[in-house]
């Protein structure tokens, strides 16, 4: 186990329908599935660094934890049920001793030096937002699991520009710092705007 510092991402299985709906709906589903897949891939691939455990929150969840499509060197954790919010804090309250960062699989731009940035900050803040450029987030993270609690994010507008704000203003009683803004891959312009996974 790594020196009490935890990154997870966020993962769904890759079947065309599930994953990038509305970049599916701009490209077709079966390309978005390949996309995301090959992204996961690359992200998973760049990310790994001895200064964190990694570890895959999935879902669904039961053919999540038997997938054979992402790398079986990380522990994976069910997703479970529940809006976003819902997700992200009950895989943060898995770890309650760590420094605890979670992340989706769309981000290509995401690289070591952001995650250890990310964690440095929790040096110093309870709380971390990633932005991301439509208004949400690439990562959150807590100085230590425990400080999250299962409704924390509740009433926050997913998918939507409010995102990040509603997710800020869900916790007052935090010292929260702000990562630098990278951008996400929710549309063919989007996917324009971003390198390729490397087999794409």
């Amino acid at each position: 186990m790594r020196p009490g510092r935890t990154l997870i991402v966020m993962v769904k299985e890759p079947r065309p329908g599930r994953v990038k709906s509305r970049l599916a709906k701009d490209i077709g589903s079966i390309k978005a599935k390949w996309w995301f897949r090959h992204q996961v891939t690359d992200l998973l691939r760049r990310v790994q660094d001895p200064r964190w455990e990694i570890v895959l929150a999935v879902s669904p969840d039961r053919e999540g934890l038997a997938s054979r499509v992402w790398p079986n060197r990380f522990l994976r954790i069910p997703q479970g049920r529940g809006d976003l919010g819902h997700r992200m804090s009950r895989a943060m309250i898995r770890f309650p001793r760590h420094q605890v960062c979670v992340i989706g699989g769309d981000i290509p731009g995401i690289r070591p030096q952001h995650i250890s940035n990310a964690f440095a900050l929790l040096g110093s803040h309870t709380a971390i937002f990633g932005p991301a450029t439509d208004g949400g987030y690439w990562l959150v993270g807590m100085q230590r699991g425990s400080r999250a609690r299962p409704d924390m994010f509740d009433g926050v507008r997913w998918s939507s520009p409010h995102a990040l704000s509603d997710s800020i203003a869900a916790l007052p009683d935090h010292r929260i710092a702000l990562a630098g803004t990278l951008r996400d891959v929710d549309t063919a312009k989007d996917l324009a705007a971003t390198p390729a996974p490397r087999r794409f």
